[in-house]
């Protein structure tokens, strides 16, 4: 099938900001992921998104074959149009993620001439009301909706008055070949090659540097941490605000330089590898990537009690959910797995087959695509099940 995607922003050029934060969103991650699994899957795939810059390009022939395509500011909605009755006269099927404005003449064109469209949104930021604007208004009258986690659904059924046979919860995925499970024999061989000591666990802080992603909560934990693991290192991977990577590098200078700020990288598996607990501690979120692939290569977890995380992270199972910013909770929890390798291990084991099982490309983008190209039935909710820890791998 020839399917239309349509995103707010996409490659939209250089990779950092001024401030260090990392441009790309994970809605643009989730976007490029999904074309490149709808193509691996035998279908055609053009990219619409909005044209930011005079130096990109109007179209181009993007990654694995993506057909991408930029629209002009004031007359986006025109261009769809005309690359609908045109260039993509054959266009089976629309599918878009997030909510941007000029979607909405694409589900407008699909009413027209009856082709299936299907709405996933990645945050519950995204959600819409029900006050009946005219965008509401068809942005509530798709096919299909994915929500990537349960609150998004319950959003879409509440705020957004959707019919939830029409809503499936979906989770984005990952690619776990890209983030094997790491048995604890393999983590202390990594350490020792890294020139520390294989039976000291360290902690995990990977995901963007930024206030809203908890970093200097996870700063303040492990001044406390370190008081009582002094030879514990604490790794933060992620590119960021540069005023927060300095801060974290202030606080490394007083704890003996203990925290190793990363930055941004392009492959983080050799910091799971080093690592025994991943702390996410964010204020708000969809269905994190980061937390999915800490859990892949087998790391417990102690995160914040929010959004998503509540899908993936459940109390003795996978790690543990604590109070957003309670810095002693945090400590509480994340001692205990220090303090007890074999709870931390099974946890590990325990999360990284839930990832595989229900968060896998293998097992998600089937589902998406069925969804997508409207042969879905019945809604599926690929999140039910919850994690046992007796059926850890």
């Amino acid at each position: 099938m020839n399917i239309v995607l349509l995103i707010k922003d996409f490659a939209i050029g250089k990779k950092f900001d001024k401030s260090g934060m990392p441009n790309q969103s994970g809605g643009e991650r989730h976007g490029l992921n999904h074309a490149k699994e709808l193509i691996r899957l035998g279908h055609h795939v053009t990219i619409m998104t909005k044209k930011k810059y005079w130096f990109t390009k109007v179209r181009e022939a993007y990654d694995s074959g993506i057909d991408l395509i930029r629209l002009h500011g004031s007359i986006r909605w025109f261009e769809v149009f005309l690359r609908l009755l045109t260039t993509h006269r054959k266009t089976d099927a629309f599918y878009i993620i997030g909510r941007p404005k000029f979607a909405v003449w694409s589900i407008l064109f699909a009413k027209l001439t009856g082709k299936p469209v299907t709405l996933a949104l990645t945050g519950k930021a995204e959600i819409f009301g029900n006050n009946k604007s005219f965008r509401e208004k068809l942005f509530a009258s798709c096919d299909n909706y994915i929500a990537t986690t349960h609150e998004i659904k319950e959003s879409f059924i509440k705020d957004a008055h959707i019919d939830p046979k029409k809503i499936s919860v979906i989770p984005h995925g990952i690619d776990t070949k890209m983030y094997p499970f790491i048995s604890y024999e393999d983590r202390c061989i990594a350490k020792q090659q890294a020139g520390l000591d294989s039976v000291i666990p360290n902690l995990l802080f990977c995901a963007r540097v930024a206030p809203n992603k908890g970093i200097l909560i996870a700063l303040e934990v492990w001044k406390q941490i370190y008081k009582h693991y002094p030879d514990s290192k604490f790794y933060i991977v992620g590119g960021g605000d540069n005023t927060l990577l300095d801060e974290a590098r202030r606080v490394s200078e007083h704890c003996n330089n203990s925290i190793i700020v990363v930055g941004e990288v392009d492959d983080v598996t050799p910091y799971h590898r080093l690592s025994d607990v991943y702390i996410f501690p964010s204020e708000h979120e969809g269905l994190p990537t980061s937390l999915l692939e800490a859990m892949s290569s087998g790391l417990a977890t102690v995160c914040s009690d929010i959004g998503g995380n509540n899908d993936l992270i459940f109390d003795d199972v996978t790690g543990y959910r604590v109070p957003v910013k309670d810095v002693d909770a945090y400590i509480n929890k994340i001692s205990y797995l220090f303090d007890n390798p074999s709870i931390r291990i099974e946890m590990g084991k325990c999360a990284s087959s839930y990832v595989e099982m229900h968060a896998s490309y293998d097992v998600v983008s089937k589902e998406m695509e069925i969804t997508v190209t409207n042969q879905r039935i019945e809604p599926i909710d690929m999140l039910s099940e919850k994690p046992v820890i007796s059926n850890a791998k």
